[in-house]
């Protein structure tokens, strides 16, 4: 059995990525191969935040095997990770990769040489990212042993960027969101019966094209029975722009809307209310909203972007849109609200989410290590005293 260390968020931390790299901790204890789980006491100081905090208690469980024995930003801490790392004699480190501000204490234990690393590749850089935040990455997958990733396009691009490096393409599972009354839900929002409710739900940022739903539900007609049920933060300054737009007449009694983070406790009613997902997204690498939209039964109208495209089958479970095109989501909006239409997607949306689960996922992932320390035999170990 091949035994890996995991470094990554979790617990008191909130986002997707703190939710999968908990969720794939418990996966590869279940499978006895988590030789340990080092996680952060810190993440980001408030300052360079572009929400308002970044810890949620109730985001994701705090497992026994998570030890918080770094900060993030604290590079004093960064030697006890490492000996941390070495006393768990790990055949393999895996870490998460998605933004720059992770990178230094990556390329730190790179250059420890513990183990072989494999990057968990969410995003091959920051959304939006400028030469400095590309130069992190490039520096820390380039000197990482194999990729795991969750669209085929991501894997597509770092096969070119770096030739010969092992990788896997595995979709992230979808954990159903927590259990809640529909019919208390739907009346909570004040819908009516016949109102068919999307969902566009989680952090809110410019490649996620909220804007760009906005416009297209206020070209929808009026006689189409169609609410928008929109909750999550916006970061930076999208909140006041986003407030404005809400305000316009052609959006009146169109939307329901909650700007700020939604708490684990109260996700399960904004999934029980919808009838769909939308994911109007500019650009996207993966999404684990889609995979908890389709861990719901809620089929999904997602530009056909990233991983987006890889998990939605267009006319099966969900729809795609050209990324941008408020005309084209707008068309696929009407055709989710048509009742027939709808009840085919939801069917085939609860069979798709039965494909991908943490164990299969882990299972890959194991698969990917062992090649990852094969191809590294000469890999310097004696560092570990």
């Amino acid at each position: 059995m091949i035994r890996l260390a995991l470094v990554g968020p979790s617990w008191p931390l909130r986002g997707g990525i703190a939710r999968t790299t908990t969720a794939l901790a418990a996966a590869l204890e279940a499978r006895g191969s988590l030789a340990g789980f080092c996680v952060p006491a810190r993440q980001y100081p408030a300052f360079i935040y572009p929400g308002t905090h970044d810890a949620d208690p109730s985001a994701c469980p705090r497992l026994a095997a998570a030890e918080a024995v770094f900060g993030v930003l604290e590079p004093w801490s960064w030697p006890r990770l490492a000996r941390r790392l070495r006393a768990l004699e790990p055949d393999v480190v895996v870490m998460p990769y998605w933004t720059a501000a992770w990178a230094p204490v990556e390329r730190y234990l790179l250059a420890r040489k513990i183990a072989p690393m494999v990057a968990v590749v969410h995003n091959p850089a920051d959304h939006g990212a400028g030469v400095p935040a590309r130069a992190a990455a490039r520096a820390v997958l380039g000197r990482c042993a194999a990729f795991m990733c969750h669209a085929r396009s991501v894997a597509r691009g770092l096969g070119e960027r770096f030739a010969g490096t092992p990788l896997s393409v595995h979709p992230l599972p979808g954990d159903a969101p927590p259990a809640a009354d529909r019919a208390g839900a739907r009346a909570r929002f004040g819908l009516a019966p016949a109102t068919v409710a999307v969902l566009s739900f989680g952090l809110i940022r410019p490649y996620k094209g909220v804007e760009v739903l906005l416009d297209a539900v206020a070209h929808i007609p009026r006689s189409v029975p169609l609410t928008v049920l929109l909750a999550g933060e916006p970061w930076g300054g999208l909140g006041a722009a986003l407030e404005r737009r809400l305000q316009a007449a052609d959006l009146a009694g169109r939307v329901v809307v909650s700007l700020g983070w939604v708490p684990e406790a109260e996700i399960g009613v904004w999934f029980a209310a919808a009838d769909a997902v939308v994911l109007p997204y500019r650009s996207a690498t993966g999404s684990a909203v889609a995979a908890q939209a389709l861990a719901a039964g809620l089929p999904l109208v997602a530009s056909a972007v990233g991983g987006l495209a890889d998990v939605v089958e267009d006319g099966v479970n969900g729809l795609l849109v050209p990324p941008g095109d408020a005309g084209a989501l707008a068309a696929a909006l009407v055709r989710i609200a048509d009742g027939g239409v709808r009840a085919r997607l939801q069917a085939e949306a609860a069979a798709a989410a039965g494909r991908w689960n943490w164990d299969g996922y882990a299972a890959a992932l194991e698969a990917l290590a062992r090649q990852a320390a094969a191809a590294a035999p000469g890999w310097e170990r004696a560092s570990r005293g």
